[in-house]
């Protein structure tokens, strides 16, 4: 593939000087015309649709259209959620897959909330101590064994009505005929295929066949994207089911691919892959119950913990101002006794046994307790018998996405490839990206150092393990009807972004559009400090200096949190909402 600069810079006549000087001009134009070649799109309103025959809201145009038209079809949500995860395979490939797994919380009328829980597993060939000094996160010794296949068929099996390939047709049509690349999904590509090591690294070949421009340019919004080897693995999962993918002839592609670059997955490892309903985690909070997905997904529990400590605490409500210096005092604490809480106890519950207490409310208290109205809890403080010592995140590329139909049956999904475009290895002749998702482990058993990286026992490595998830896919009953369905990708600001944005609107009583257009703040107990984003409108930069006077650590400028979708009912008037967010480019839509 054609180097992007070589298109980009003019030709230029050899210079005879080695000045450093000289050398730094040149440098200068190569970085600023690498960012010209790819802007980000700018910042948009949030899309709002209103309906009561069915709501959709999703990352990119494509995959609401397909919900939207399930739904009108007369699918229910789940048949939308289904053909939604696929068709974000083909209009949102750096998180959207069937290579990596996730979680679909679903309510239905007069029913039990539920959790289809499809998170990768490990290997059978690793043990704890597999990672030990492994740096390479793009390489396939990184994938776990997918399970979004497995999921969205259990899902439909149990909760669909419409015909299994009658949801994956659209993206078949898609991707053999092409889709109209937009800003959005031009900046994504271009994203991963500018980077030097993509360009020039023998393993990435097929990303960059399958997803370069075939001009050798960078994408721009109005291109059309082919993917003929995503429509024929699409085409034998439809006709085959799960089967095609586990053990047919995509699981002999996925383990060719093991075979030649190094991976440690087998097709037995494949054939063996089980998704799994589960039970939620869920807690009262005022009039609502609030129902998040239990571990291996870390994300529900740390939220319940969170919000029951703000329920617990004085926490101020004064509408004529938001993240006030003292709310966001109060949060951060609640949010860094969650995430000390996840540390301590989350992992697979398959290999390891989670505390009772930890969603009751009696806990909740103790903790609240522990906090200080008006100064900072340096976070060693509260590490208990956790040992520290002195020295990454999850990534933040996953997706969200939320659905509710005219007879109110609800879903609220996130899945995920972990990193942008997983480990960035496009399995040859199938069109898609493996995961990196054995980075969420703990590599480092009883390593838990100050920057974030955490090796407690319940997250260490193990054969056939799920690794542990930020993901946090919610949902809100209120009087036994779906009030409100959230979720957003961002690795362990997911947590966050979702507690932030369920304070607001529980609590705070501000619109969805406010809650989900507004700025964020993250803390994870640590790094110990409180990261804002860049794009605040003003709304932390003036309460800065009260914070650091608490006793704060404060990081003013990180990019963007987040991505949320979410849809809000009028348990009333069953009119719902959907409101999807700036940061990354959505698409909220309604049945006519």
């Amino acid at each position: 593939m054609t180097n992007y600069f070589q298109t980009l810079l003019p030709r230029r006549r050899a210079i005879v000087s080695l000045s450093l000087v000289c050398l730094t001009l040149l440098i200068i134009p190569v970085a600023t015309l690498a960012q010209e070649a790819n802007p980000r799109p700018p910042r948009e309103p949030v899309k709002v649709a209103t309906g009561k025959q069915g709501v959709v809201v999703t990352d990119t145009p494509f995959a609401s259209e397909v919900g939207r038209d399930i739904l009108a079809k007369g699918g229910n949500a789940v048949d939308a959620a289904v053909a939604v995860s696929i068709a974000l395979q083909v209009s949102w490939p750096e998180a959207g897959n069937i290579g990596g797994g996730g979680f679909m919380m679903i309510a239905q009328p007069d029913e039990e909330v539920v959790c289809v829980s499809y998170r990768e597993k490990a290997p059978a060939a690793v043990d704890e101590y597999s990672f030990d000094k492994w740096t390479d996160e793009h390489h396939v010794f990184m994938a776990g064994v997918p399970g979004t296949v497995r999921g969205l068929a259990l899902a439909h099996e149990k909760y669909g009505k419409l015909p299994w390939k009658d949801l994956i047709e659209p993206s078949i049509v898609a991707s053999r005929d092409g889709l109209k690349v937009d800003g959005y999904l031009a900046y994504s590509l271009n994203s991963v295929l500018l980077q030097d090591y993509i360009q020039k690294g023998e393993r990435f070949a097929e990303l960059r066949r399958v997803y370069g421009h075939p001009e050798g340019r960078p994408w721009r919004a109005g291109d059309t994207l082919v993917q003929p080897d995503l429509a024929v693995s699409l085409t034998l999962i439809a006709e085959e089911g799960p089967k095609a993918f586990y053990e047919g002839p995509i699981a002999d592609k996925i383990v060719e691919e093991m075979k030649r670059g190094g991976g440690v997955m087998t097709k037995q490892d494949l054939k063996d892959y089980t998704a799994k309903v589960q039970t939620p985690v869920k807690a009262d909070f005022g009039p609502y119950t609030i129902y998040g997905a239990a571990p291996p997904s870390s994300g529900g529990t740390t939220v319940l913990i969170q919000m029951q400590i703000i329920e617990a605490l004085d926490f101020p409500t004064d509408q004529k101002e938001y993240w006030t210096a003292q709310q966001v005092h109060l949060l951060t604490e609640a949010i860094r006794r969650g995430f000390r809480e996840r540390a301590a106890w989350l992992g697979d519950p398959d290999y390891v046994t989670i505390p009772e207490h930890l969603l009751t409310k009696e806990h909740a208290k103790k903790l609240a307790e522990t906090i200080d109205p008006y100064k900072a809890t340096p976070s060693t403080e509260i590490a208990g018998d956790i040992k520290l010592t002195d020295g990454p995140y999850e990534s933040p590329q996953t997706t969200h996405f939320s659905v509710i139909d005219k007879d109110g049956v609800a879903v609220s999904s996130t899945y995920t490839l972990e990193g942008t475009f997983g480990c960035r290895i496009v399995v040859p002749g199938t069109g898609f990206l493996l995961n990196n998702e054995m980075g969420d482990f703990n590599w480092y058993p009883g390593y838990t150092n100050h920057e974030g990286k955490i090796g407690t026992k319940p997250n260490r490595l193990a054969p056939g393990k799920r690794m542990l998830s930020s993901m946090s896919p919610t949902i809100v009953l209120q009087d036994g009807k779906p009030k409100l369905l959230i979720g957003s990708p961002g690795g362990r600001t997911i947590i966050n972004t979702v507690t932030e944005i369920l304070v607001q609107t529980l609590v705070l009583n501000r619109s969805l559009e406010e809650a989900i257009d507004g700025p964020r703040f993250h803390h994870q107990w640590f790094p110990d400090e409180i990261r804002f984003e860049k794009l605040d409108d003003g709304v932390f930069t003036k309460i800065i200096p009260d914070l650091e006077a608490r006793g704060y650590k404060v990081d003013p400028g990180r990019g963007r949190q987040g991505c949320a979708q979410g849809i809000i009912v009028d348990t009333e008037t069953g009119v719902a909402k959907g409101v999807g967010d700036w940061r990354r480019g959505s698409s909220a839509l309604a049945v006519e």
